[in-house]
């Protein structure tokens, strides 16, 4: 598996709003109306995970939950985790 190059992470950026390419890793903070509805989109994004053996980095702060993606056995950041970008913002935009 081939890490992104900067341009083709910038070329995914468009298909994934609200996520930022920051610190080698894809980005995204998302407010929820309350901490319990955070603490649900974490279980869904974490179900989510396991089934794909492809884990995000989770901080959680009170209604806001942070998530980042960079595949660390590759070192940088593949198609793997624009696909688990992508598949983040479905689960918790449901």
């Amino acid at each position: 598996m081939a890490v992104l190059t900067d341009e083709q992470v910038a070329a995914a950026l468009p298909e994934l709003p609200g996520w930022e390419h920051a610190d080698g890793a894809l980005r995204l903070s998302k407010k929820f109306p309350s901490f319990l509805a955070g603490i649900d989109a974490v279980r869904r994004v974490g179900e989510h995970a396991e089934s794909q053996d492809h884990h995000p980095d989770i901080d959680i702060r009170w209604r806001t939950v942070s998530f980042a993606l960079v595949t660390h056995s590759e070192g940088g950041i593949t198609d793997k985790d624009v696909a688990m970008a992508r598949d983040i913002s479905g689960i918790i935009e449901n």
